[in-house]
């Protein structure tokens, strides 16, 4: 089977270097189309990438002898999706332009998550946020990630919200340095410190988990109805954003009541075998003193939410820690397996 044409837009960036990686050999798309500023446009990949690749030990071989363009949609040539990992000063108007070029874009930044008929897709937890693409007027649609802090935050409540309802959330943050980009934080800043300011950061913390996990009425995503409030701080951790979350609900739930919701949570990628998709969406760790980001990272490729410590909250109702990779399932991995679903789902003409 032909595979779909895809491209990365902020191909030279941490986000873009991500999903160069993660593209390499799979099953439904190959990258013909990478896209960058005018520093890095005319040149090849392997040429600009020779020393700012950062992720693994080579850049993939894949990728090495593709020109770098500007993000502009008419060079796309046959490309039916783009992930975009452009920086919000830009993203907003490239990412539109492609949209209506036709190309469906899955965006990683801010700039559309909140128009009312553009999904926060996680594809576990709303795959049914997709009915609203309908109603968005550009040739092509426009999809985007959650803030790579409330990804696993808002699986670890999803299955919880279905079946106890939600009715406040505190959330504090250690957000990894990687979060920043590229070159990112400065090392006289952040080794041996707590940087407990992130600019924008709790305000998206705040308004889109209940986006995220909210229902779709009237062409529109209404927000789930719940309070939240967050504290969000940058601490010297590479990748990994660990996240303490305290919950009260409608219904209170007994401790096996929550472990069994997690247990058997699962969510279309699942249930369709998408090629990236954790077989276990949440993993429960037993251990005092788990997660952490050195030991469980990596569990399901880096695209399973690791949770742990649930106990009992004398103000609130329960409390816990989330740790999730916020590189891949907050950014690239999240993004790849959204356009999984939407390949199969038919969202692409496959020639």
């Amino acid at each position: 089977m032909e595979k779909i044409k895809v491209g990365v837009l902020g191909a030279t960036g941490s986000v873009g270097q991500r999903f160069i990686q993660l593209l390499e050999n799979h099953p439904y798309f190959t990258v013909t189309h990478l896209a960058a500023s005018e520093k890095s446009a005319g040149k090849t990949y392997g040429e600009v990438m020779k020393s700012r690749w950062k992720i693994s030990p080579d850049i993939p071989a894949y990728a090495k002898d593709i020109v770098i363009c500007l993000p502009k949609p008419e060079d796309t040539k046959g490309v039916q999706l783009v992930f975009s990992g452009l920086d919000s000063s830009i993203a907003g108007e490239v990412e539109t332009a492609y949209a209506e070029y036709g190309v469906i874009v899955l965006s990683n930044s801010k700039n559309h998550r909140m128009d009312p008929n553009v999904p926060i897709l996680s594809a576990e937890v709303n795959a049914n946020h997709l009915d609203v693409l309908k109603f968005q007027k550009t040739k092509g649609k426009i999809i985007t990630n959650s803030n790579c802090t409330i990804m696993g935050v808002t699986i670890s409540l999803k299955p919880l919200l279905d079946q106890f309802g939600l009715k406040s959330v505190m959330l504090f943050s250690m957000q990894a340095i990687s979060g920043a980009g590229y070159p990112g934080v400065p090392t006289m800043d952040i080794l041996g410190n707590v940087v407990p300011y992130i600019s924008g950061e709790e305000e998206k913390a705040e308004i889109e988990p209940q986006k995220c996990l909210g229902f779709v009425e009237d062409g529109e995503i209404k927000p789930a109805d719940f309070k939240m409030s967050a504290h969000c701080n940058r601490v010297p951790v590479f990748d990994g954003h660990t996240v303490c979350l305290s919950v009260s609900f409608e219904k209170k739930p007994s401790k096996d009541d929550i472990l069994k919701a997690w247990a058997e949570f699962r969510g279309e990628p699942q249930a369709l075998e998408l090629p990236f998709a954790p077989k276990q969406p949440i993993l429960y760790r037993e251990e005092s003193d788990r997660p952490q980001p050195r030991l469980d990272l990596e569990t399901g490729r880096g695209m399973t939410t690791v949770v742990g410590r649930l106990r009992e909250d004398s103000l609130f109702d329960w409390k816990w820690v989330v740790l999730s990779h916020n590189t891949i399932r907050g950014a690239a991995g999240a993004a790849l397996l959204n356009a999984e679903l939407l390949y199969k789902k038919g969202y692409f003409s496959k020639g």
